[in-house]
């Protein structure tokens, strides 16, 4: 992690230097031989107990403490990855802390940190009690991934986001004719109620808010780059097996797209059994369009009201699940993934959510209760799954090019079984593939035994305990391996059948 130093710099400019490496440790327990960061102690300023506090917050470059001397500078040599942003939030807000370390070759080895008083007295406080949960916290937990990107440039982008009144007056300024013209005039209009005085803290709390999650949306057109079909199909192939009919409509699809750069007028709607893997072909055609996703579950969904949002006319108003998607993403173009939209029925009395749905799914634009704006929705890709087709309404069918998806039939399952489930099963508990066969009878009484399941769900399962019938042999009867036939597949999963 790139961190840099800009102590002491010349007047002239000057490239910053990076002061120190992140090292990645799992230890649960801080010690001079496992330290939390090593500070620069050539100049043997840093004694056992050493009290200041951490500078140049943003970077978190150094340790800043009284010497014999005067104020004197250590740079930060190495850190803890686990311990990088609590630095950087005891520089942020300047807190006052006594360091516990031993000196070494390598330099000055931190392996407590204590809050203290301004001027160097010991303070037990809240603030120290919340800094020792921290430090506990965070050495029980293990090191971060190493292919997370460089945290400061991560939260740099976070930091920006339009909050205050300020930030959106000043966006407003610089930026404002980047945003589509209904919007702009809207952000104006709540930008006066925000700012204000004649109407009440409610009205203005709630036109900042509207307003920052408004500035926060990147406003896309409904332009769209070609997709390359060959890894359109790549990315199908690798998420599906077989379904050829189904992948030839996706990759039409995506023809259509290159040709027009623009989303079909109408979304995919996915009818089929329970297990089939509809909600993972939406997932891949989402990743093919290299757009954000959200789902929405019509079936937890049983008030519109959940969908459009609350008026700002009552104290606890919040944006509806779609709005909140939009502010997810940050953009306005994504894949709107909804999911059973057979069980988009009325509601408890207060409406029927299907038809908030018709308004998103019209591409004329979508209105959230709290927000009062209109959003452009000629960027969201509707994809929904059902399994039962004649319990949605013609309104809703007739917003969607439907594909039907097909149960498996026997002779795929055998595939699917053999050499995408229980080899993911192995894989995840630790076993090798040649730990655990199944003859060729005994993958015939697998199928046998779910002929009358829909989808490959019962399957997986099937696999789940296969495997860890084969584990338990392995470990407790000291076998090399375990071949199941079909006698022991039906002694395995037999009871499970009834």
């Amino acid at each position: 992690m790139p961190v840099f130093d800009f102590n002491n710099t010349p007047e002239g400019s000057k490239d910053p230097v990076c002061t120190y490496k992140v090292f990645y440790s799992n230890v649960s327990e801080a010690s001079a031989e496992n330290p939390i960061l090593i500070l620069d102690n050539r100049a043997a300023a840093l004694k056992h107990h050493s009290s200041g506090i951490f500078t140049n917050p943003i970077r978190k470059t150094a340790f800043e403490f009284k010497g014999e001397e005067g104020m004197v500078s250590a740079d930060i040599l190495q850190i803890d990855a686990r311990f990088v942003s609590l630095l950087k939030w005891l520089g942020e807000n300047h807190i006052n802390v006594r360091l516990s370390g031993a000196v070494r070759e390598d330099g000055y080895a931190v392996y407590k940190i204590r809050e203290i008083a301004f001027g160097g007295g010991v303070k037990l406080s809240a603030e120290d009690g919340f800094l020792q949960f921290m430090i506990e916290r965070l050495l029980a937990s293990d090191a971060p991934s190493r292919e997370i990107p460089d945290e400061d440039e991560e939260e740099i982008g976070d930091s920006m986001k339009l909050t205050s009144i300020q930030s959106i007056t000043d966006f407003m300024n610089c930026a404002g004719r980047t945003l589509p013209d209904h919007i702009r005039l809207w952000a104006r209009r709540n930008l006066a109620v925000a700012r204000s005085h004649e109407v009440s803290a409610e009205e203005r709390r709630h036109a900042q808010r509207a307003l920052s999650i408004m500035m926060n949306i990147q406003w896309k057109g409904n332009y769209f780059e070609a997709i390359d079909p060959e890894e359109a199909r790549r990315i199908l192939d690798e998420e599906l097996y077989g379904m050829e009919r189904v992948k030839q409509r996706i990759i039409e699809t995506i023809i259509q797209i290159n040709r027009t750069h623009t989303l079909p007028a109408y979304g995919l709607l996915l009818i089929g059994p329970a297990g089939t893997g509809k909600s993972q072909i939406a997932y891949a055609v989402a990743r093919i369009l290299k757009l954000p996703w959200t789902t929405l579950d019509m079936s937890s969904i049983n008030d519109p009201e959940q969908l459009t949002g609350s008026s700002r006319i009552y104290a606890n108003a919040k944006p509806g699940i779609i709005m909140e998607a939009f502010s997810m993403a940050g953009e306005s173009n994504l894949v709107f993934i909804i999911n059973e939209l057979d069980k988009a029925a009325a509601g408890k009395g207060n409406g029927n959510p299907a038809d908030v749905l018709l308004t998103l799914l019209d591409n004329l634009g979508f209105t959230d209760n709290y927000i009062e704006c209109m959003i452009p929705t000629s960027g969201v890709y509707p994809i929904a799954t059902a399994n039962d087709k004649d319990q949605i309404s013609a309104p809703l069918m007739s917003r969607f090019a439907v594909i039907e998806i097909p149960d498996y039939t026997p002779e795929e399952k055998k595939v699917i079984f053999s050499k995408y489930a229980l080899p993911k099963v192995l894989k995840r508990i630790g076993m090798h593939e040649d730990e655990c066969v199944l003859t060729p009878d005994g993958l015939d009484a697998v199928i046998e035994l779910h002929r009358d399941t829909s989808g490959i769900r019962d399957l997986e399962q099937a696999a789940e305990h296969i495997a860890a019938n084969a584990l338990y042999q392995i470990e407790v009867n000291h076998v090399a391996s375990v071949s199941f036939d079909a006698e022991m597949v039906k002694e395995v999963l037999g009871a499970g059948q009834a």
